[in-house]
């Protein structure tokens, strides 16, 4: 414990070493607040870390890998974390979506070339497209803060309503043909929800416009890079990190006067709970978890054998045939089932990465949906529908690291049940998220607020809850005299 620690003179304290946790210490830090950064493991990290799970020479992502939101970032963008060791890189086709046809609809980072290969939606495609890629760092900027309503938002109300609007319903409007709606079932099912719930258009308009203005880029050495950037800045600004440094009851932490929680609602319960109001108490009691993954990490002989060429230039690949197909998956999912061809994310930065492995082999960074809490093991589910769109991949597989819901939250107990959205994305959820208030970082302590994913814009690594929350704690530590 530094001399700082043990005479308490910190202006914020930070508990959990995430992307909103660091992020939000480079806020403070940055403004001359002293900041001290507390994480229960031995290295930071959060949802961001990369780990030998299969083998010597092999990289594997433990969580997040693939990060569109990071590059679409407003905060990490004028960050220097090239600096600091942070380098994207940007595969050749940011998404593929293979059919049972022996063909892929592709995600490109151009409109047009996506629009062609929808085919008799190429039109569509680009009417929807185009107008929101014109003003994609204006919708980010919208879309990665708090939900309240804003001036800005005015000239973009087309692609808030088109947000709110269930999947279903805006691909049975917008797409006549199957390989428009297979793709935007895909992106769409990055909500957890069932496609005919209010608000999943919204993720899957983001992330295609993600696709086409910035990419879907992950970080060369594997996503612990963007932490470590982050920790690295962070530190050169003046701010201390204690790794080993679990909270149970914030009465153990060093004095500070702000306190910012990168946990969910049922941490900050478990550890500030009797500092909390009546009401907002009962709100956060009631906050609400979403389906978990089943994980699965494999060291491979060579790459995935994909029939359709788009898959083996892409980073992600999204599996799971029409839409009707994700869409009954999803729902199954949502209803405590386990498909018999679930939704299935494939993620192959080895072939854009030569560090992930060694030479001549490959990794694959692969999950589905699974109800949370689930214990079943679905590798052989997952394996079948790999081979279903790339027959002989068994054969090309040296080794396999499984993780159930259940490892998925041991790994880190801000996922619940698995669920590593840390919440549900129900769309009254989004928009109070995680209770009704004007500043969702704050809760009735002055001293304490929350910073994680579980605040708005939600899930994904881009810093922005952590930006937010430390903005608000600024404000505050201003208003007396800091």
């Amino acid at each position: 414990m530094t001399s700082s620690q043990r005479s308490g003179q910190y202006d914020a304290v930070i508990i959990g070493a995430g992307p909103n946790g660091l992020s939000a210490g480079i806020v403070l830090a940055a403004a001359g607040a002293r900041t001290l950064i507390l994480e229960r493991n031995a290295t930071v990290g959060g949802g961001s870390r990369t780990a030998d799970l299969t083998g010597p020479g092999y990289l594997h992502d433990v969580c997040s890998a693939i990060h569109p939101m990071a590059a679409g970032s407003p905060f990490f963008q004028r960050l220097p974390l090239n600096r600091f060791g942070l380098e994207w890189v940007q595969p050749d086709i940011p998404a593929a979506h293979p059919l049972d046809d022996g063909t892929a609809v592709a995600l490109y980072r151009s409109v047009e070339e996506t629009a062609a290969n929808t085919g008799v939606d190429r039109r569509a495609y680009l009417d929807l497209m185009n107008p929101f890629v014109d003003r994609a760092d204006v919708i980010f900027r919208l879309l990665l803060g708090p939900a309240r309503p804003r001036p800005a938002m005015l000239p973009l109300a087309r692609f808030g309503l088109y947000s709110l609007l269930p999947a279903k319903l805006l691909a049975g409007w917008r797409f006549k043909g199957e390989r428009a709606r297979a793709l935007f079932a895909g992106m769409s099912a990055h909500s957890f929800l069932s496609l005919d719930q209010p608000g999943t258009s919204g993720f899957g308009l983001s992330l295609m416009l993600a696709g086409h203005a910035f990419g879907w880029p992950f970080p060369k050495g594997g996503s612990l890079a963007i932490v470590d950037a982050l920790a690295g800045y962070f530190q050169s600004l003046g701010g201390e990190i204690a790794t080993n440094s679990e909270v149970r009851d914030i009465a153990e932490r060093p004095g500070a006067r702000a306190y910012i929680f990168d946990t969910t609602p049922r941490q900050l319960l478990a550890i500030a709970g009797d500092r909390l109001g009546g009401l907002y108490r009962r709100q956060i009691e009631r906050y609400r978890y979403g389906p978990g993954v089943f994980k699965l990490d494999y060291a491979l002989s060579e790459p995935i054998p994909w029939t359709a060429e788009a898959c083996r230039l892409a980073g992600t690949v999204h599996l799971g045939g029409t839409f009707e197909d994700i869409a009954a998956g999803e729902r199954a999912v949502v209803a405590g089932h386990h498909p018999a061809r679930p939704f299935v994310l494939v993620g192959q930065q080895s072939l854009f990465d030569p560090t992930r492995a060694p030479d001549g082999r490959h990794t694959a960074w692969v999950y589905c949906h699974t109800p949370s809490g689930s214990t079943v093991d679905l590798t052989g589910t997952i394996e079948r529908q790999i081979e279903r769109f790339a027959p002989g991949f068994t054969s090309t597989v040296i080794a396999r690291h499984v993780a159930t819901t259940r490892d998925v939250e041991q790994y880190n107990p801000n996922y619940i049940g698995g669920d590593i959205s840390a919440g549900s994305n129900h769309l009254t959820q989004i928009l109070a998220r995680p209770a009704v208030r004007w500043d969702p970082y704050s809760t009735p302590d002055p001293q304490i607020v929350l910073c994680s994913a579980s605040t708005p814009p939600g899930g994904g690594v881009h810093g922005m809850a952590g930006y937010h929350a430390a903005r608000s704690v600024l404000r505050r530590l201003h208003k007396t005299g800091g």
